[in-house]
């Protein structure tokens, strides 16, 4: 056991969130750099020849420089082994962004020196809230023109109510920054512009009260503003607790530029330090001790075709417990079948490697022929328990889906029926007809385009769009106890199913839909559906 418990403490597994262009994948790979996964960081956008972002896999992401998918990237840095779980920046995608946070045990924010929070972090970060998960902020882009630090350590405290505690502080910004102020040791850290992607550069420590050699090094104004902000900031900001960072109440706060990677080996020592190891999770039984109990895992996500080669789906698994042996059986709980786990891998961005064994925290990707959802259990044959399901998001936007040449029925269907099982869309068809005409819902409306897309470049069929005015979706939670063709609605209410066949209503107005329960007393409906 001792070995046992010695890999899984020395995992860290966190999810990257941001608002898109706040400079994640670019922090992403300087992280890859440190721990010697890659050798050059790629730079994101760029020339044609560059080499792509290694987190940013499908094609769509490639062409349009965004990231609509999670990836996974695991690395080790100084006896650590660190799950990097990298996510959708584009609030289109917040959905499979909330599942990732569900396999994370602590999030990074990455927020833009000049813009402070904006919308995505605000509603991503209501989820790490939900889910009470510590939260690291790295302020990034020092390297341009910033706003005011106590302006944006404000910005992060009303806009998202968590207190903040800087564990370093910029010293100027854009040409005038000349590197950090590390709070702990007393010392300035200062910056000269590293070659963009190498690890060198040459960064100096000097105590701040070698007042001289201070002046001489940053210049006497930016010595004198610095002297005063320490000042007030030994008076103003909150006192750092671990107990309160783990807790998601107080955020560790660091300062630096990812793409002259000045700030981020820091920020890397920093939050290993005050990261837990893997959590225990909760179960229908109980707290799952990840030290104590055999092996278990959680299905976070489902990804159709990320080998063009092989039309294959793999199932992301988060492990919460124990040491997962590629030899053994397990039990999928939900479809209760003892089975082996086919080619389990590993995967960073696009390349692959076939694991032998696997601990508590990391993630895993396994082959799946088709019988595994979101949200199931995976554990020991003798083991009896499942975790949390992860609730389904309430899709805002709709439309009927048409393919162009009828002849591929199949190709369309299997198509569609497979990206849905990944969670991005959901699929609905007439209550009272059979799969001609189908209705797909999505959180976002770049999800449309996604759809499009891979169904021309995956699947060869053309499809049309036709949008549709509902916007309100609601599951029937006692649908075996009334008759559905009897629900006296509203004449902007459509009566669908799901691909379980469970009944739903479409709404364009959100006031039908009390309207309609005024109308059926014993009708209850659900903002929810359950994976």
């Amino acid at each position: 056991m001792g070995n046992y418990e010695k890999e899984i403490n020395r995992r860290r597994t966190f999810a990257i969130i941001s608002h898109p262009d706040a400079g994640k994948t670019t922090l992403t790979e300087k992280f890859l750099l440190y721990g010697g996964a890659i050798n050059l960081a790629g730079s994101v956008k760029g020339k044609a020849t560059a080499r792509h972002a290694v987190s940013d896999w499908m094609e769509i992401e490639k062409e349009r420089g965004i990231s609509v998918t999670s990836s996974v990237l695991q690395f080790e840095y100084d006896d650590y082994c660190i799950n990097i779980l990298d996510t959708p920046g584009h609030q289109d995608f917040s959905e499979d962004t909330y599942r990732t946070l569900m396999a994370a045990d602590s999030a990074v924010m990455v927020i833009d020196a000049s813009k402070g929070v904006e919308a995505q972090t605000r509603k991503l970060f209501k989820v790490c809230v939900m889910r009470h998960i510590p939260i690291f902020t790295f302020i990034n882009k020092m390297d341009r023109d910033a706003r005011d630090t106590f302006e944006l350590l404000d910005d992060i405290e009303k806009e998202l109510g968590i207190a903040t505690c800087p564990i370093n502080w910029p010293i100027g910004s854009g040409k005038g920054f000349k590197g950090v102020y590390d709070r702990e040791s007393k010392c300035v850290i200062t910056f000269s512009d590293t070659e963009k992607g190498t690890k060198e550069g040459v960064s100096e420590r000097i105590p701040v009260e070698d007042e001289s050699v201070l002046r001489e090094l940053i210049g006497g104004e930016a010595a004198d503003t610095l002297l005063d902000e320490i000042e007030l900031l030994d008076g103003a900001s909150a006192e750092f607790d671990l107990e309160e960072v783990r807790k998601g109440n107080l955020t560790p706060v660091c300062f630096g530029s990812a793409l002259t990677n000045f700030g981020v080996e820091i920020f890397l020592q920093h939050f290993l330090n005050m990261t837990t190891t893997p959590l225990p999770r909760k179960a229908d039984i109980g707290l799952i001790d990840p030290v104590e109990n055999e092996f278990s895992a959680f299905v976070f996500k489902i990804q159709a075709n990320m080998n063009k080669a092989h039309r294959d789906r793999v199932a992301f698994m988060r492990i919460c417990s124990g040491r997962f042996d590629a030899t053994q059986e397990v039990r999928h709980v939900q479809g209760n079948k003892v089975m082996r786990l086919s080619q389990p891998q590993q995967i960073m961005a696009d390349e692959r490697k076939i694991l032998s064994e696997a601990y508590a925290g990391d993630i895993i990707g396994v082959f799946d022929p088709g019988i595994f959802s979101i949200g199931d259990t995976v554990c020991m044959p003798k083991a009896k328990f499942a975790y949390e399901g992860i609730p389904t998001f309430a899709p805002e936007h709709f439309a009927r889906v048409r393919q162009v040449d009828t002849m591929k029925r199949k190709q369309f269907i299997k198509g569609i029926e497979q990206i849905a099982q990944e969670g991005a869309i959901q699929i609905f068809q007439e209550f009272n007809t059979g799969m001609e005409e189908i209705i797909v819902g999505v959180v976002g409306v770049l999800q449309f385009e996604v759809l499009k897309y891979r169904l021309e470049n995956e699947y060869n069929v053309e499809i049309r769009l036709e949008n549709l005015p509902y916007e309100h979706i609601r599951w029937i939670e006692n649908h075996k106890d009334i008759d559905i063709a009897k629900i006296i609605g509203t004449s902007d209410m459509k009566r669908v199913k799901d691909m379980k066949g469970n009944p739903l209503l479409l709404f364009v107005n959100s006031w039908s839909i009390g309207m309609t329960l005024d109308r059926n007393k014993d009708l209850v409906l659900s903002e929810f559906g359950r994976e």
